[in-house]
Formats: C-alpha cells, structure tokens, sequence
C-alpha cells in the first residue's frame, strides 16, 4: 500500500509538470473539430446514454435516469434501440403515479417484444385510471409464473381492484383472497380489507355470504364473510348455527374486518372467556450479556403499554437467565407449571436458548426466542424463532440483486471467520438457487488492513507479477475501463472493515459494480471512512429506525419518549416478539397452550417494526427485511 502511494503521488507530479502542454494540446484538438465540422457529443456510441440512464435508475436515482433517457429517445432514429429505454421509463412514472404517461411510452414498445412485466405496467395503469375492464382483460393474460413475488401480488392487488370497480363482488373477493398471502403492500392491504368489508357486509346476500365463507375459508375474507354470515343468523333466532358460524371464523389468528365485533358475539353467544394472562420472560438481565437482556425488555415493556388490552390484561413475569443453560431450563419449569404461563419469550443467547427450547417442548409450552442460533425451531412443534438471521438476509439480498436488479454474476470477498463463512455460504447458496453464478471468492483475515492481493485474485489478474510501468499520458489518451468477470460484490463485513476496503476496490479497479453487505454496514461509521467510495450501495437489516414507514416512525417517537433515546434492533426485536404473543392473548379466543401454538404456527405477515414476519413449517419467521442504499452520502430505505 505504501509503494502504491508513492506511485500515485509521482504520477501526480508529472502531471502538474505537464499540465500547461496538456492545455494547448486539448485547445488544438477543439480547433480541430471546430474547424472540421465535427461534433464532440457524436464521438460517444449512441447506447452510452442508454447504459448511463439504466445505470442512474439501478441506483435510484430517478430525476437523472428520467432526463437522459429522454435525451436518449430525442435522438434515437432506430427503434431497435428504444424498447429498453421506454420500459425503464414506464417504471419511474409508474412509480411516480404518472400513470398517462406509462401508457404513452409501453405503446411505443413493438408488441413483439411485450413482455410479463410490459403488460403488467400497462394493465395496472389502465385499472388506475379507471379503465378497469382493459385493465382486467390484460391482467388476466399474465403468466404469473415468470413475475416475482412482489409483482405477482401488484397484478392480483389490481385485479381486485379492477373487479370491485366493476362491482363483481365474488371475483374481487377471490383476488383479494389470493392476494393476502403475498401481502407486498401494507398501505394497499389494508384498502383492500377495508372494501372486503364493506362488499360482506353491505353487498352480498345470504346465499353468496355462505358461498364466500366456504370458498375463502382459512383467509380474512373468508372469516369477514364468516362473521355476517353468523351476524345474520343470530339476528334471526338461529343460535346454534350462529355459534357454529362464530367459532369457524375465531379459529384462525388472522387480522380480518370486524374481528372485534366478532369476538363480542362469540361472547354473547358462549359467555366472556377467562380474562387473565400470564405470559414468562426470560432474559439475561445480569452477566456478560445483561446490556442486552435491558434492551429486549424495554421494548416488550412498552408493547404492553401500547398493544395490551385492558379488557384481556395479560401479565409479564420476567426471569433472569444470566445467559446460562440450567438456568434458562429451570424458569420454563418454574413459568409452565408454578406460574401457569400460556407462553414464553426468550432466551436471547444461544445456549441458554437451546436449553430452554428443550424444555419448553417437554413442557408442551409455546416458546418465541430471540436468539440466532441455527436449529431452535427444528426442536420440535412448541419453539419458535424471531430473529435476524443469516439466512434472512442472504435471501434479502440475492433476491433483490437478481430479481429487481437483473444481476447474474457475483463475487464474494468475505473475511475468514464465523460470520464470514456462514454469510458468504448462505449467500451463494441463494445466488445459486435463483440462477446467479458466483464467479470469484476470496477471504481475507478478520483483521486484515491491506485487500491488493484478494482484489486482484478477484479480478482474476495475478498479484505477483511484476508492476507494469503507466503508459505516457498525453490529451488523446483516454483511460482504460476494465472488463470485471462479476456484475456485484458481496462484503459480508462491519462497517469498520468495509471502510478499509472499499477506497482499495476503487484504487485498484474495482468500480461500477453493485456492492452488497449486510446489516453490520448500517452504520454512520461506514459514511465518514469510506465517503463516496459505497455510494449507491446496497445492504440489509432487521430494523431501520430512520425509515419512512409511520408504523416504525410511532414506534420511534414512542420509544424515546419513554426512555430518552433512540431504539436499536434490540428493542424492535423485543417489541414485535411481544407484540405477536399479546396479538394473540389479548383477543380472548386462546385459552389453551395449544389454541397459542396453532395461532403462532399459522401467523402471516404480522406487521413489525423489524419487518412484517411469518412463520415457516418449523416455525422459523420468515421477515421482509429493510433494503438499505447509500444515495447521495445517506443511507435511505428503497424498499
């Protein structure tokens, strides 16, 4: 590194030296083309101000992909070259609900070369702009099979939107349906519950009400339909099927239109249920990992205070566990027989988890842990999991660098530890999965300052060959751009260590590739050492207390309010984990251990501040983590 300095520093003496023949031989060069008649602007290829423009719409940056891609058609003559550009332009003014002029620029696009994604961005703009029946019939042609997740949930979101335009109650009801498990619009769900209840309620008749019950069950539009369904049934004297209707739609822990209500009539119908519960914590709260232990608690603490219900109080009974085994396996006992908890959160470590977990599925006791260590959940059907994982945030990453993206080649430069090597299989399992291709891998030592030589192995050139010396600079020259064998570069790294590295990525070529990380890059640290060398990066995390949503903003406001500082994912861990249970306990409908563990297995999208979460069939969460970039020296969430 120093001799590379000292290189630098010499090249840049000889161009001060040169700099006043520099000057008169660019001045002659514009004589030149002056005279000639030649255009500076003519010299660069016609798709260089495409490729610029997708390269400012990958990186977000709208307003500048916009203006040169519509420089960019001003001058293009042949329409081969205009499909790419007229697509990424019908996405920034969809995205911007200019929704004329997406369908002004994809009807310019050859219907040859109209893809998924094409007919997607112009049949939601027809829906949007009240022209739902083209909207529906464009929609409807999709093979959803080549959209991803997130636009597979847009085309069935505007087809139910499209449907209740048209007031086809049962089709709209079914696109809802099919809807809710992808879930990729909080905002947009809810409108869509809002009118499912409206059309059960208002709409339907008797016969149709019974017809959406039994089509939909097991989803909130189902259990919205359930409900009138009883409603009616109890207003006209029939009770048993009333109590029959009632407690088909209370068994699913779904959020649903009018569950409240719901919950009132099963009590009419059956008596108010038992009101108390108790619910165990336990948390190192002294020892080594106590700091930690706090923070969990407090954001639990004020989930009771903000998400309990007086009418079912539940209690919290917390235990310390001093991250230790024995101890963790005792307080389960303790809370499952002594104390009669219906469930238990935590442990946060990982051995005093997999102690606790043991007993907890002996215990037949509902446990929702915190702790990252692999396999809690495999313990048996009564633990759960809710963490940020590795796992979580490969599959964050590979499928926003090859799904949204379009990425396909990626290298990995990982440091040679723990997490280096558990990120870096993680993520090139997921790459590989969903046909990316890592190219090059390199570890480096966890306390590695100098990265020359895992650079150069990566760019697939040889670090002990002899230097090379610079060729001569002169005014016609222009600087070689090296051809890199990978798109992305993934850095499962904290941001000390990226802040070392990313400078040394640029000085030895490494530029205009996607840099990836993970949640150990969030962190102002990585802004004031590595300035604008990760400008346009992208990484995940569990929590981002900076984002824009007005859930995670409250819970924001909240919190320092309460305590007089800003939360970390610790908190937000703590607050969601509790808040799932007292979703659960405080509607009154769970009055076993089981009912507890049935609502938690089948619990979807539960709307976090550390990310919406379900569980999986092992009753891992499965979260929708933050996607965060540095734009413009801050790091902003873009998803």
């Amino acid at each position: 590194m120093i001799s590379s300095r000292h290189a630098v520093a010499n090249r840049t003496a000889v161009l001060r030296q040169g700099s006043a023949s520099i000057l008169l031989g660019m001045l002659t060069l514009l004589l030149f083309w002056s005279v000639c008649g030649v255009s500076m602007a003519a010299t660069e290829p016609a798709d260089g101000a495409l490729q610029q423009g997708l390269h400012y719409y990958r990186i977000g940056e709208l307003d500048r992909a916009q203006a040169v891609l519509l420089d960019y058609l001003a001058g293009q003559t042949d329409p081969v070259l205009e499909p790419e550009a007229l697509l990424v332009l019908a996405r920034i003014y969809h995205q911007r609900g200019r929704y004329d002029q997406v369908l002004h620029y994809l009807q310019r696009v050859p219907n040859t070369l109209r893809g998924s994604e094409t007919r997607l961005l112009e049949g939601t703009a027809l829906i949007r702009l009240g022209r739902s029946e083209e909207g529906i019939a464009l929609l409807t042609e999709i093979d959803d099979s080549r959209l991803s997740r997130t636009d597979q949930g847009r085309r069935l979101a505007d087809l139910a939107t499209g449907h209740l335009e048209q007031k086809h109650w049962l089709q709209a009801l079914y696109f809802v349906h099919a809807y809710l498990p992808l879930a990729v619009d909080r905002e947009q769900t809810d409108t869509l519950l809002q009118r499912t209840g409206e059309v059960v309620t208002d709409q339907l008749s008797e016969a149709q009400l019974a017809e959406a019950a039994f089509m939909f069950q097991g989803s909130a539009v189902g259990q919205a339909a359930g409900l009138q369904l009883a409603l009616r049934n109890w207003r006209d004297g029939n009770e048993l099927a009333a109590r029959r209707q009632i407690e088909t739609v209370l068994q699913q822990p779904n959020a649903f239109p009018g569950r409240e209500e719901a919950v009132k009539l099963r009590d009419r119908l059956f008596g108010a249920p038992v009101k108390s519960r108790v619910l165990g914590v336990i948390l190192p709260l002294s020892g080594r990992y106590a700091a930690f232990g706090k923070a969990v608690r407090r954001g639990i603490e004020l989930a009771l205070e903000q998400l309990g219900s007086a009418e079912y109080p539940v209690k919290l009974l917390f235990r310390d566990s001093a991250g230790d085994a024995d101890l963790s396996a005792r307080a389960i006992s303790e809370l499952a027989n002594a104390e009669q908890a219906l469930a238990v959160l935590g442990p946060l470590t990982g051995t005093a988890a997999e102690a606790a977990a043991a007993r907890a599925q002996l215990e037949r006791l509902p446990l929702l842990t915190l702790s990252q260590r692999n396999g809690l959940a495999e313990t048996g059907p009564y633990v759960f999991r809710s963490s940020l994982t590795s796992s979580l945030q490969a599959q964050a990453l590979a499928r926003y660098a090859i799904e949204e993206r379009g990425l396909r080649t990626f290298a990995v430069l990982a440091p040679d530890n723990r997490l280096g090597r558990e990120m870096s299989s993680r993520f090139t399992a997921e790459v590989e999965q969903r046909g990316g291709h890592i190219v090059a891998a390199r570890r480096y030592a966890a306390d590695a300052t100098d990265f020359r030589r895992q650079i150069l192995l990566l760019k697939g050139e040889d670090p002990d060959a002899p230097e090379q010396p610079e060729p001569p600079v002169t005014p016609e020259a222009e600087p070689e751009v090296p051809t890199l064998p990978f798109e992305a570069l993934f850095i499962p790294d904290y941001a000390e260590r990226v802040g070392l590295i990313a400078p040394q990525l640029a000085y030895y070529g490494v530029r205009d590739v996607a840099l990836l990380g993970i949640n150990g890059w969030n962190n102002p640290e990585l802004l004031r050492l590595a300035d604008g060398y990760v400008e346009g990066a992208v990484f995940s995390d569990g929590f981002y207390r900076y984002s824009p949503y007005p859930f995670v903003q409250a819970f924001v406001n909240s919190y320092f309010e309460r305590y007089g500082a800003e939360p970390t994912i610790l908190e937000a861990q703590g607050y969601d984990a509790a808040g799932i249970l007292l979703a659960q306990l405080s509607r009154g409908e769970q009055l076993s251990r089981e009912d507890l563990r049935n609502a938690l297995s089948q619990l979807q999208n539960y709307p976090g501040v550390a990310g919406a979460t379900s569980f999986d069939a092992q009753g891992d969460a499965q979260k929708v983590l933050f996607l965060l970039q540095v734009q413009n020296g801050n790091i902003v969430q873009i998803n």
